[in-house]
């Protein structure tokens, strides 16, 4: 419980948020025992790419580094280079293009390699984003036509999807193609979905987890005002897809577990949450097909549409009119 705030603390860094504001967001946290599931979804990942890895007959170690609280990622390539690493690939665990889903990595793993300079040289590689690699793709869909299962007397008339990502400042939106790859992947997630499916559910697009100044435009819809929005409209079953979201963390399981679900309730709605694409075994597989196409010049780039640049830079993931 006592790491809270210094976590908090450190993922809003430079941005003057004030404490008030931390300590709202603090007891989100409070209430799931002060713990973050983020780490233990990360390290069931990484067994699970592992073991596949290995029935591949891939032997390359994976270490595991975070941005904003241990294990920090200057501490693993630390550990890296006294491991004699000297050259690594970096799976930054965000599928989109924008400041904070791409650039701020790359300064992330640059910081990491300067601040271990007196322990010695090692080369990091950003893998590519991956929002149309077709087995991310597929995860989404398997995922979603499975909980859609689950959904008790479905009709076209009072059932929709929405699809979800987290929002960013309208600002930062201008300079990437973060917005216009999110309707890709809901674009192509409903018609797969209609198309399986043979009836013409609806299909709508949401963000959630703003934070910063009210006064700040965001991207919008929020998905709380959404779904009361739908609710008015007749909708009696929504079935949510956390599109943007790699593993069930915090904006998952309190934004759309907790909050959503709540919100949902009392607009008379009930609300089927997808599970993340990490808990597919087609998002295992993608993660190593990122791996073996950076290992092999030879190797097939699998993408629906242009992939993103298999060398990751500054600019890769800038918009072109920018």
């Amino acid at each position: 419980m006592e790491d809270v705030m210094p976590f908090l603390e450190n993922v809003t860094r430079g941005r003057r948020i004030p404490k008030e504001r931390l300590q709202l967001v603090a007891e989100q946290y409070y209430q799931f025992g002060g713990t973050s599931s983020i780490n233990q979804e990360n390290r069931s990942l990484i067994k699970r790419v592992e073991d596949f890895m290995l029935r591949q007959g891939f032997h390359l170690p994976i270490y595991f580094g975070n941005r904003n609280w241990t294990p920090y990622i200057q501490d693993t390539v630390r550990e890296m280079i006294a491991d004699g690493i000297t050259k690594a690939l970096v799976f930054a665990t965000s599928a989109y293009s924008s400041y904070s889903s791409c650039r701020q990595y790359l300064e992330d793993i640059e910081r990491a390699k300067h601040a271990n300079l007196k322990n010695g040289f090692i080369e990091l590689h950003k893998i590519r984003g991956f929002y149309n690699h077709p087995k991310f793709l597929s995860s989404l869909e398997q995922l979603t036509l499975s909980t859609f299962s689950k959904v008790e007397s479905p009709s076209v008339k009072d059932t929709a999807f929405i699809t979800t990502a987290h929002s960013i400042p309208l600002e930062m939106a201008s300079t990437s193609n973060y917005e216009e790859q999110i309707k890709f992947v809901s674009s192509h997630l409903e018609f797969v979905t209609v198309k399986h499916l043979g009836e013409p559910y609806e299909f709508f697009r949401a963000f959630q987890s703003r934070s910063g100044s009210p006064s700040q435009p965001w991207l919008e819809p929020d998905i709380g005002d959404k779904i009361e929005e739908l609710a008015k409209e007749g909708f009696k079953r929504l079935v949510v897809v956390p599109i943007g979201f790699i593993s069930d963390h915090q904006e998952v399981r309190y934004d759309l577990d907790t909050l959503a679900h709540q919100r949902a309730l009392h607009a008379g709605v009930n609300l089927y949450r997808v599970p993340t694409v990490s808990h597919s075994d087609d998002f295992v597989e993608m993660v190593v097909d990122l791996v073996s196409e950076r290992l092999d010049p030879n190797a097939e780039i699998k993408s629906v549409g242009v992939p993103l640049p298999n060398f990751c830079s500054s600019t890769c993931c800038r918009s072109p009119k920018t």
